[in-house]
């Protein structure tokens, strides 16, 4: 099977911080599969924001990854390293890496990947892995969403919000959630929302008060940040729990930690990327254990906004900061 692989590969680089025309095909070689990994032919890669911080030079990718972009793929495994025992050459995974998704070929340790879901081509898997491993363990371990609980999620439509609303209500909760147009509100409330809010023209404070009897909600998921600080305080019910995944509206936020007291809330958050192999290989074995089987039946599944031709990257990384995409953004490697 060596003899397949070849010495270079066409990769996307950042060829300087910057807008999305710095991305750029260029010539790489061909990564090795060390012990524990395996070599991955990419057929897809998935697009997520983190990738468009890290193209303008605000997140670098963690000591020992590969400084090309890509968060997520879907391919078949070519080769393997050392002491790989689960899959084989020639079987299809889907995974999630640190680094290096926008290539023709990618190292994947071999606890981070799974196999591809029975009945999904490689567009739709490589849409799976960063949304549902950041879903699962911030809303389900982190948040710790139980059946029955009211729960928000901004940025409703969004690869995050789309994956958000149906685990949610799959595993039983009432869901809300905010979006900017109508048109996403329409496409939330399709994928399973209880409630869809308009944020340009309602304030979700209320609209949620409203749409909980007064209460509040039990969790709520955000990637907003500054201002929306303060509201999902007042959003919250007692006891509720705020899970920060990003800040778009800014990092930094004045508000009155006095309803963080009189209500109990605890408010967390936590990052991916930089986590250990480790770390992620045991939410890997929750998503194959609890997810996987809804991935099949479809009672779950990713939205594909728009899929692009590897090249054409920086066209992906326009549609996402435009923001009128609704749920995931791929790369056609093939």
């Amino acid at each position: 099977m060596a003899e397949r692989i070849p010495t270079t590969m066409t990769a996307i680089e950042i060829t300087e911080p910057g807008g999305p025309l710095v991305l750029k095909p260029g010539k790489r070689g061909v990564p090795d599969a060390k012990t524990g990994e395996l070599l991955v032919q990419v057929r897809a890669a998935g697009v997520n924001r983190p990738d468009v911080l890290q193209r303008q030079g605000h997140y670098p990718p963690p000591a020992g990854a590969s400084d090309i972009p890509g968060l997520e793929i879907a391919g078949e495994v070519i080769a393997v390293g050392e002491g790989v025992s689960r899959f084989r050459v020639g079987e299809r995974v889907t995974a999630l890496v640190a680094g290096g998704g926008y290539a023709q070929y990618c190292i994947v340790h071999e606890t981070n990947a799974l196999p591809v879901p029975a009945g999904y081509g490689f567009i739709e898997a490589a849409a799976i892995p960063e949304t549902y491993f950041t879903v699962w363990h911030n809303v389900f371990e982190r948040g710790g969403l139980q059946s029955g609980e009211a729960f928000l999620v901004h940025g409703g439509s969004s690869g995050i919000g789309t994956t958000a609303i149906q685990l949610a209500k799959a595993f039983g909760a009432h869901v809300i959630t905010t979006a900017g147009s109508d048109e996403k509100c329409e496409a939330c409330l399709k994928l399973g929302a209880d409630r869809a809010i308009n944020y340009r023209n309602e304030d979700f404070v209320e609209a949620v008060k409203e749409a909980t009897g007064g209460k509040g909600v039990n969790l709520i998921l955000d990637m907003v940040g500054g201002d929306y600080v303060g509201r999902n305080y007042e959003a919250a019910a007692l006891e509720g729990r705020i899970v920060q995944i990003a800040f778009l509206n800014g990092a930094k936020a004045t508000t009155d930690i006095s309803k963080l007291m009189v209500r109990r809330l605890t408010h967390t958050g936590s990052t991916l990327r930089n986590r250990p192999v480790e770390f992620k290989a045991a939410i890997a074995r929750e998503l194959e254990l609890k997810v996987w089987p809804l991935l099949v039946e479809r009672r779950v599944a990713p939205v594909i906004d728009m899929v692009y031709p590897l090249h054409e990257a920086w066209r992906a990384h326009e549609r996402i900061e435009d923001g009128h995409h609704i749920g995931k953004i791929v790369l056609d490697v093939s």
